[in-house]
């Protein structure tokens, strides 16, 4: 199997540099991964740099808290989007969720949405901070919703993705809707049970080594 067209090979820290982000958009040509995840104040350098490639270049949104306001996440995203973003990753807003704020929560991901102008959406439901009847609830609103994706994980919380949760995503918005594992796959073994479990794309900081079949351990994401 072709693992490399299903990682977006992802490089999020606050003290990431530019370098890095040169040497991340190099590798995922070399490896030819589907894009690269990047803070959205990289996505002119990485769009830039990817320019006539095959590598796409993915922004998240409302990284990584997910808490601020709707508005400024809607913003965030328009800006990435011109800016050169092929894809977004946005994180919903747990807090609301958890406060059984369902409209609020879902209108925030409708504004999203819509300010992604067509590029797809992949949205962010922080797996590890909920139940599995609140996983289902988010994902029957972003399949109501028309999202591209639904995605386990931020790797910045408590833990990342686990199979359990990836076979509910995927029984929960079916087959018309990508399933994104993100957070903790760090090697070819965790990526192929990702993938039997029903994800389409996943989220790496370790996309060479799962490509090649080595281990490793730098990173949460």
């Amino acid at each position: 199997m072709n693992y490399a067209k299903y990682i977006d090979h992802t490089l999020l820290a606050m003290n990431a540099t530019e370098d890095q982000i040169r040497k991340l958009c190099d590798e995922a040509k070399e490896y030819h991964f589907y894009s690269v995840c990047v803070n959205s104040g990289y996505v002119p350098l990485a769009a830039k740099l990817l320019k006539g490639s095959d590598v796409k270049v993915c922004s998240v949104v409302g990284f990584p808290l997910g808490a601020m306001l709707t508005s400024a996440k809607a913003y965030e995203t328009e800006m990435a989007v011109k800016a050169g973003a092929e894809e977004i990753d946005m994180v919903i807003n747990v807090g609301w969720l958890k406060s059984n704020n369902w409209e609020a929560v879902k209108q925030d991901i409708e504004a999203v949405f819509k300010s992604c102008n067509n590029v797809p959406l992949k949205v962010i439901l922080e797996t590890c901070l909920l139940s599995k009847e609140e996983i289902i609830k988010i994902c029957l609103i972003c399949k109501e919703i028309g999202v591209g994706f639904v995605k386990t994980s931020t790797g910045f919380s408590t833990s990342g993705a686990t199979v359990e949760d990836v076979k509910l995503m995927r029984e929960t918005v079916g087959e018309n809707i990508g399933v994104k594992a993100s957070g903790g796959i760090r090697d070819r073994m965790t990526a192929e049970k990702m993938v039997q479990a029903g994800a389409n794309r996943l989220g790496a900081s370790a996309g060479i080594a799962i490509v090649s079949g080595n281990s490793t351990s730098t990173s949460n994401y």
